[in-house]
């Protein structure tokens, strides 16, 4: 029988992830093709060394303040065991402030973490994974794609968080626009009345069914299932570039909306070509320097797998 003191190492990938997607707003979520990953090793000492790696190196915290550590934590405090020495070894690539869920992923990468290092004591199922990630996240649209992959519809319950993974149409292609601003997710929160019209509530309920069943079986649909009245329209005053560019994109035909809280844009494309098409239009229009990057679906989520102790280049995989 393994033991919680015995020194563990795993290996953590975690992919980005796009919520809202329009209309789904605090509902859908996409996993797409961008990813960070983390070697973390127990130690038979006590405290905390943390390294990073590309995205977040010299900026985000490197003892018990860093969000993955944290994620782990929280996980083995949820299923009464006592947290271990750690050393993390981040190689992170998701940019951070521009929505695509990389406190999602930090937090998702340490309840998966746990259920590696305390795998043979203690089992994880989905749900505590998800109950955990959310209790620390705040609300599932994020965390769940960030473990399961796929596009996910997310909802709470009584007893807590839960969701449906759905395969998405192959036809589907995203792409998405990163500028070099970054935007914080409690600002343009902030931004949102505490109520919105009935008409508009109701055409959002009618675009966010249609959303589904564009990405699952008619991406055809995708420009008019893409359509919100809930939040973007509030947020334009905080990004207006990205305001710009999504109106040029609509415009163009493209399904463009907010990525998650922004200020980056995803359009979901019905055919590869059409990722291209939109790459041409805001290198043309755009007044800053935006990053196009071409991705996938992600379909596997968030994986965890032992990782050799003795290795000296962690990530060196």
């Amino acid at each position: 029988m393994t033991r919680a003191a015995d020194v563990r190492s795993v290996l953590v990938r975690v992919p980005a992830t796009s919520a809202n997607l329009g209309p789904g707003f605090d509902t859908l979520g996409l996993a797409v093709s961008l990813y960070d990953e983390l070697v973390v090793t127990t130690t038979t000492g006590s405290g905390v060394e943390v390294h990073v790696e590309g995205v977040g190196a010299g900026e985000v915290p490197t003892d018990e303040g860093n969000l993955v550590v944290q994620a782990i934590a929280a996980a083995y405090a949820s299923v009464g065991q006592p947290l271990p020495g750690l050393r993390l070894e981040a190689r992170n690539v998701i940019p951070h402030g521009r929505g695509l869920g990389s406190s999602a992923a930090a937090i998702v990468s340490g309840v998966v973490a746990a259920k590696g290092l305390l795998e043979g004591v203690v089992e994880f199922s989905s749900a505590d994974l998800l109950r955990v990630a959310t209790e620390m996240e705040g609300h599932p649209d994020n965390v769940a794609p960030a473990l399961f992959g796929g596009l996910t519809i997310a909802w709470m319950t009584s007893s807590g968080p839960a969701h449906k993974r759905l395969l998405v149409h192959r036809g589907v292609s995203p792409v998405v626009f990163v500028p070099e601003s970054t935007l914080s997710t409690k600002l343009a929160r902030s931004l949102q009345p505490a109520s919105v019209p009935h008409e508009d509530a109701t055409f959002n309920v009618s675009r966010s069914a249609l959303l589904v069943a564009a990405l699952i079986q008619s991406p055809e649909l995708l420009l008019a299932a893409t359509e919100d009245r809930l939040h973007q329209s509030y947020r334009a005053s905080a990004m207006p570039e990205t305001d710009a560019l999504i109106s040029l994109l609509r415009d163009a035909g493209l399904a463009a909306v907010v990525s998650g809280a922004g200020p980056s844009l995803l359009v979901l494309g019905s055919d590869p070509a059409q990722r291209l098409f939109a790459a041409d239009l805001v290198a043309e229009h755009s007044l800053s320097d935006w990053r196009a990057v071409m991705l996938a679906v992600d379909l596997r989520g968030a994986t965890v797998k032992p990782h050799p102790v003795e290795n000296q280049d962690p990530l060196g995989i």
